[in-house]
């Protein structure tokens, strides 16, 4: 027998240092095995081996013999065969279960090991595998269940107590998966996948350098194991080291064989390539987002043909939807001047937006037929559709807004110098301008220190509001709240620690309102916060505007500054969490003698 190889001293730093602290999150790339692995099939083939009675057990053979070629088309068809001799066969759907898996079919997939898994109750594997595939389709309560349902019946096994370690992260329970996974890995130093598990809790909780080691040593344990070099590769993006990521994605990338894992590494892959400057790359590489087995596409229902990259758009009618998130509806929506040129007067815009950007976005492009778009779950996948349009005088073709970033800003060169191409309403400035002078003297400067959305995914790329002490103790300052959500302890934090009044502005909803907030930024001297819509906003209209940013942040595109909105300050931190430096940067500059350079100085 085999000694277990060593844990590295390095390792074994990490490993201790894998405490409980705050949750922070990241994307990262689970290794949880694979449903239907080379071991489980031969287990499978076993179990029907030793039913000879079994008048269906060749056809199972077959199909489990398919399924271990790669072959999961012939293998469905088999186990469809199996069942329609006796449809109440657990083998055979648990291998139809398989087979649908592997071919992107997830609802069905999850059907059948249902089935499977009711009629094999003593197959702890089945649930395993309903568990992966319940936590890829991101139902991580479910997966929970049906993971300690696998270690109830195989206490102790290593891959059971990772499987259940992520699903109990992905709830927000940090500290309870590393006490579940820290036994697995004390127990089993050998295998690699435990301990790219704890680099995912440790990259989740902020430390950077920790979790670094612990794919360190996941690839050391397996030198060919795509998941813990991607994972790494992400940890060297935010670190500051994009050639770095960029590399180890490429390692990845080398190795790995599933589609949707493969799309998952192409996205990544792009926020790199962008991050070196590598525009037109990093563009050609975002369109993996729209690939049909990446688990996060949205799925667009429209009539007429899909743009391509060669389309001449002179004289054409074009459907364009706004997707992502609103910051990047707005941020991407720089390209449609640009649009609307190469479209010619003869051509026909037709723009899907969010609801809440209609008024701003009709009164910005005025011969633009704009409406809301509407996105649904079917069959677990987003669909997005554009319920307003008249099908009878449907444009020819369609895009999504990201997608036009390939023909019109294939370059940080392509961007537009001049500020602003969304027009907000000019009463409603001047009317913010009025209820400003309302406000304590000083200048005005609009906050924002947080997102809405706090959870383990997005906690930490965003600084604790004490980190703001310095800059919220410029004098001659006056700090009017932009920040929407429950920031009520904030305020209070700010008035009695700090000796801040932050003032809210009456009568606007800084969440709904983004046609007033848009007004709102153009009245105040300055606006400063991280990259949310709110930021956008104010630098798609021109206004004064500072930016938080950390490394790796891929609108930067390589340069010093954020291309969308020339006229936008933008300050980066050193590294991930490290917001310290960058704050006293932004204190320093709001304090300078004669007021701040509210504005990017032009480029040369």
């Amino acid at each position: 027998m085999s000694r277990p190889a060593r844990t590295s001293d390095t390792s074994s730093i990490a490993l201790s240092a894998a405490q409980p602290r705050p949750a922070n999150a990241a994307m990262a790339a689970d290794a949880m095995g694979a449903s239907g692995s080379k071991d489980a099939l031969r287990q499978l083939n076993a179990a029907i081996t030793e039913l000879k009675a079994l008048s269906i057990a060749p056809i199972l053979r077959r199909a489990v013999a398919a399924l271990e070629a790669e072959d999961h088309e012939t293998g469905g068809k088999l186990a469809i065969q199996a069942l329609e001799h006796d449809e109440r066969n657990g083998f055979a759907w648990y291998l139809l279960a398989i087979a649908r898996e592997r071919a992107g079919d997830f609802i069905n997939s999850i059907t059948c090991y249902q089935s499977a898994l009711a009629l094999l109750p003593n197959q702890a594997e089945v649930a395993n595998d309903l568990g992966r595939l319940a936590f890829r389709m991101g139902m991580k309560a479910e997966a929970e269940k049906l993971f300690r349902h696998f270690l109830a019946a195989k206490p102790n096994h290593p891959e059971g107590a990772n499987n259940l370690a992520c699903a109990i992260r992905d709830q927000d329970r940090a500290d309870e998966a590393i006490e579940v996974l820290r036994p697995a890995i004390e127990a089993h130093p050998e295998m690699a996948m435990p301990w790219n598990t704890m680099g995912t809790i440790v990259t989740e909780q902020g430390d950077l350098a920790t979790a670094r080691l612990f794919y360190d040593e996941a690839l050391r344990l397996q030198p060919s194991f795509p998941k813990a070099q991607y994972n790494r590769g992400n940890v060297r993006l935010s670190l500051g080291d994009p050639a770095g990521a960029l590399v180890d994605c490429d390692i990845a990338l080398s190795g790995v064989t599933a589609e949707d894992e493969r799309q998952m590494m192409r996205l990544s892959r792009s926020t790199a390539l962008l991050e070196l400057g590598r525009t037109a790359e990093g563009w050609e590489e975002y369109e993996a987002r729209r690939h049909p087995l990446f688990a996060d596409c949205t799925q667009y229902q429209a009539p007429g043909a899909p743009w391509s990259l060669d389309t001449d758009l002179a004289g054409r009618s074009l459907l364009v939807f706004g997707e992502q998130g609103l910051g990047d509806e707005v941020m991407f929506a720089n390209l449609l001047p640009d649009l609307i040129t190469a479209l010619g007067p003869q051509g026909r815009l037709v723009l899907a937006v969010e609801m809440r950007l209609v008024p701003l976005f009709q009164r910005s492009f005025p011969h633009v037929e704009v409406g809301a778009h509407a996105t649904y779950g079917v069959a677990g996948r987003s669909v997005r559709v554009a319920p307003f349009l008249d099908e009878a005088h449907a444009p020819e073709l369609w895009a999504p807004l990201g997608s036009l970033l390939r023909r019109f800003r294939p370059t940080v060169d392509a961007f537009p110098a001049q500020p602003g191409f969304l027009k907000p309403a000019p009463d409603r400035v001047a009317h913010w301008s009025r209820v400003l002078e309302e406000a304590p003297t000083g200048l005005k400067v609009g906050l924002l220190w947080k997102s809405a959305l706090m959870n383990s995914a997005r906690r930490r790329f965003f600084s604790a509001f004490e980190a703001w002490r310095e800059v919220l103790a410029t004098p001659g300052v006056t700090f009017v709240n932009l920040q929407y959500g429950d920031c009520a302890a904030e305020l209070d934090q700010a008035r009695r620690e700090m000796g801040v009044d932050i003032w809210t502005p009456p009568g606007i909803d800084l969440k709904q309102d983004l046609d007033d907030i848009a007004a709102l930024t153009c009245a105040l001297d300055l606006v400063i916060g991280f990259p949310n819509a709110t930021v956008n906003l104010a630098g798609a209209c021109g206004a004064s505007a500072w930016v938080t940013s950390a490394p790796g942040a891929w609108p930067r595109l390589g340069s010093d500054h954020y291309p969308w909105y020339p006229q936008m300050r933008v300050f980066t931190a050193p590294a991930l969490g490290d917001w310290g430096p960058m704050l006293s940067q932004m204190a320093q500059a709001l304090a300078e003698p004669g007021g701040p350079q509210l504005r990017r100085a032009p480029t040369p």
